[in-house]
Formats: C-alpha cells, sequence, structure tokens
C-alpha cells in the first residue's frame, strides 16, 4: 500500500514537470528545527501553486517523501503505515504540518538546550552569573535529579567543585548546590581581594623600613 501510494506521487510529479509555473524544489526536512519553517513554507507555497488539485492523501504523501534522515525516518514510515490503511488521524497536510511541529520542533529544541547543558562552564565569570545562566538552559528540558546535578558540578570551576567534595554533608538538590556553590565562590574570590590588599600593605611597609 505505501509503495501505491508513492507510485501514484510520483506519477503526478512526472505530470507536473510539463507545468509551465516553474517553483523551487522543496529541501529535505531532516528532523532539524532550523530546517522547519522553511520546509513548512516551501511546501505550503508548493502544493498552493501545483497541487491544489490533488487529494489530501496525495498531497501528504507528497511532504513525506521530502521527510528524510536518521531523526524522523520511522516516524514518517509509521505514518505512511497509517496512511495507508487509512487509520491515521492526520486528514490534510494541515493536519502533517502541525503534527511536525508538535513532535520534531519540541524534541529540537530539547536537544539543542541539553547540548547546551552539556557544554556550559562558569569560566571566569561569578557563579551568580553561572547559576542564572544554567537556570535558563535548563528551563524546559528533560534534566532532572542526580544527572541535572552532575552536568551543574561539572561547569563549576575546579577550586569550587574540590571545596564542595571537602564538606562533611553534601547537598542533595540542584538549589541547595547551586545556593553553597555560590557562597564558597564569594569566600573565594573575598579571600583573594583580602590577599591582595595584605601584599599591598607588606609591601609598602617594607618600603617604609
Amino acid at each position: 500500500m505505501i509503495a501505491t501510494l508513492q507510485w501514484q506521487v510520483n506519477t503526478m510529479l512526472l505530470q507536473q514537470q510539463r507545468s509551465r509555473v516553474e517553483v523551487a524544489r522543496l529541501q529535505v526536512f531532516s528532523g532539524k528545527i532550523e530546517e522547519m519553517s522553511t520546509f513548512v513554507n516551501m511546501a505550503h507555497l508548493y502544493i498552493r501553486m501545483k497541487m491544489t488539485e490533488e487529494v489530501a492523501a496525495t498531497q501528504v504523501t507528497w511532504v513525506l517523501l521530502y521527510v528524510q534522515g536518521e531523526i524522523v525516518e520511522v516516524w514518517k514510515d509509521n505514518l505512511l503505515d497509517k496512511l495507508a490503511k487509512r487509520v491515521s488521524e492526520v486528514k490534510s497536510v494541515e493536519q502533517l504540518f502541525t503534527k511536525i511541529r508538535n513532535n520534531f520542533g519540541k524534541t529540537s529544541e530539547e536537544e539543542r538546550k541539553i547540548e547546551q547543558l552539556r557544554t556550559i562552564e562558569q569560566g571566569e565569570r561569578t557563579c551568580d552569573k553561572y547559576v542564572q545562566e544554567f537556570k535558563k538552559v535548563t528551563r524546559g528540558n528533560s534534566y532532572e535529579g542526580k544527572p541535572l546535578i552532575e552536568e551543574f558540578k561539572r561547569g563549576l570551576n575546579r577550586s569550587i567543585r574540590r571545596k564542595l567534595a571537602e564538606a562533611e554533608e553534601l547537598p542533595t538538590t540542584i538549589g541547595e548546590w547551586q545556593e553553597r556553590a555560590v557562597r564558597v565562590d564569594r569566600n573565594q574570590r573575598q579571600s583573594r581581594i583580602e590577599e591582595r590588599m595584605l601584599g599591598r600593605n607588606v609591601a609598602c611597609s617594607e618600603k617604609n623600613v
């Protein structure tokens, strides 16, 4: 049945090649969020220009021919199978686009945030600023509990991680880890300021001797 649907679409495409109206070829959608808006817009345009007389099933199948790649392949095959058996909830190309947005827009955005989470580091900034960015990146993704804590600890500067590990009683929640890390960072920065001040005072005293 799937092969039959694809044959019908291929036949329709051959007929469209004789059309005088030229429309840019639709680019493949591989499941990445940055491709989705252009893919949907161009598919809309092509259907409006060349496929308005086609039945909904043909329009949907045609769009799915351009959904390709490891991320989307299983999802596409399942949908084509349901279409062939006439049990799919997708009855129009608009419903297909909504389904694509719901299935891959959110997932891709979450993957992007997870990638940010795995690379974010404190660096030269204060722990306050690191915590603020960490909270922003983790908002809306699926990380929680121990995996979230481990990613937070990974991004901390080594001296702070070491100091936290030396504590007799370790924090148990991400909020506690963040509060204690900020406190340690502030103490360390204050100690460095005091050491510099002390060093200047000693240097001045030695000059006056």
